[in-house]
């Protein structure tokens, strides 16, 4: 390792790996850090993803793939359920092996990774940030950076030290718990999600099949639904309802943010990624392609100010980030809050009403536009979203 880079990219998940490999193809010297031992664990998220946002950055291998699926099942509070028509197919991942292949292709492409490297602070002279204080194999050391990326989660430390408000009010935040399953009965090519009051208030439940038997079975509700009752405990009932043999393989828990992207992720050399940034799905809470998405953006930008020697074109980021995905995001936002205040009757009533639509017609977009048909002002966000 040396004593100083181009960039150095916090944290190597998703968006960390996509940003340091980008950057690397650019030009630029690169070294990645990863607090934990491992790249990939522990995992926090419920591991979908679709095709065709994974093929825009690598190539789908079995080995981390855990399920392939086609379909995916609405069910409402009344126990009905949907089928929408789904153009495509989607993937249940082995986010440890796909974190691992990720961080791999950067090294490919000249990134350095380091692991078990806990950064605790960034090197700042007269309000510049000139790198990177870690605690690497026990040791204290200083590496000197021109670029500095956080891509270290809803929690960027990076970015409270730059300077950078990644502050996420209440009402964005949701609170999640996951548990994998083993000795579950499911349909190994669908993922199903719950709605309804009481079973995920102010959000979702999900079953999202991992191989014969095998799933994660998680929960996002509002905060505020949790003050009264945890997430954990909403989850709890629904599988000593649903799954009361099953065995228990792994518990997660944490907050996501689901929110619009953080007004600013770039401040003078400090850059922001993924959950950082907010680069979640504010509808379904989602952040690995779209993470990707951002660290691919900034790792580009990042490698051109390399080769610029212009610091200045990092604002460069943020124009490519709301052209490509933020402006969506912000549309989303908007939709999150509407469907926040449906009641279990309208939920009931949008299904029974989705399914008297033709087969052709139960598409995502179609039941979104009958959700919001009361408001409006919602239907030419919805519109944008699904013709763009």
């Amino acid at each position: 390792m040396k004593s100083a880079y181009d960039v150095i990219v916090v944290g190597a998940g998703p968006a960390g790996s996509t940003a340091a490999r980008y950057a690397a193809v650019g030009g630029a010297s690169v070294l990645m850090l990863e607090k934990d031992r491992d790249v990939g664990y522990p995992v926090r998220c419920g591991e979908a993803v679709s095709h065709e946002g994974v093929v825009q950055f690598i190539q789908p291998d079995p080995k981390w793939i855990a399920a392939t699926v086609s379909k995916f099942r609405i069910v409402v509070p009344n126990g009905n359920s949907i089928v929408p028509r789904l153009d495509g197919i989607g993937y249940v991942l082995e986010r440890r092996l796909f974190d691992y292949e990720l961080a791999n292709v950067a090294a490919r492409a000249g990134a350095e990774v380091v692991t078990k490297a806990y950064v605790y602070d960034l090197i700042r002279s007269n309000g510049a940030t000139e790198g990177v204080r870690a605690l690497i194999k026990d040791q204290k050391v200083e590496i000197r950076g021109k670029i500095i990326i956080g891509a270290d989660g809803v929690e960027s430390r990076v970015g409270k030290w730059a300077g950078i408000d990644t502050t996420c009010h209440i009402r964005d935040m949701e609170s999640c718990a996951q548990v994998t399953l083993s000795g579950v009965h499911i349909d190994e090519g669908i993922l199903d999600f719950y709605f309804g009051d009481k079973i995920a208030p102010g959000g979702y439940l999900w079953v999202f099949p991992k191989g014969k038997d095998v799933a994660n079975v998680g929960i996002g509700i509002s905060v505020e639904s949790a003050k009264e009752k945890s997430a954990i405990k909403y989850l709890e009932e629904f599988i000593e309802k649903r799954y009361p043999h099953a065995a228990t393989l792994t518990r997660i828990a944490g907050g996501v943010p689901c929110a619009k992207t953080c007004d600013e992720i770039v401040k003078s050399n400090v850059m922001l990624v993924g959950d950082a940034a907010h680069q979640v799905n504010p509808v379904s809470g989602g952040g690995i392609i779209s993470g990707m998405i951002g660290g691919m953006i900034a790792g580009q930008v990042a490698g051109e100010a390399i080769v610029r020697n212009d610091l200045l074109y990092l604002r460069e980021y943020e124009k490519r980030w709301h052209k490509r995905l933020g402006w969506r995001h912000e549309v989303f936002y908007h939709i999150k809050e509407a469907i926040s205040r449906f009641t279990d009757d309208t939920l009931n009533q949008l299904c029974e009403d989705a399914c008297k639509l033709p087969e052709e017609k139960r598409t995502v977009g179609s039941i979104f536009r009958a959700a919001l048909w009361n408001q409006p002002s919602m239907l030419l966000d919805v519109a944008k979203v699904f013709i763009s």
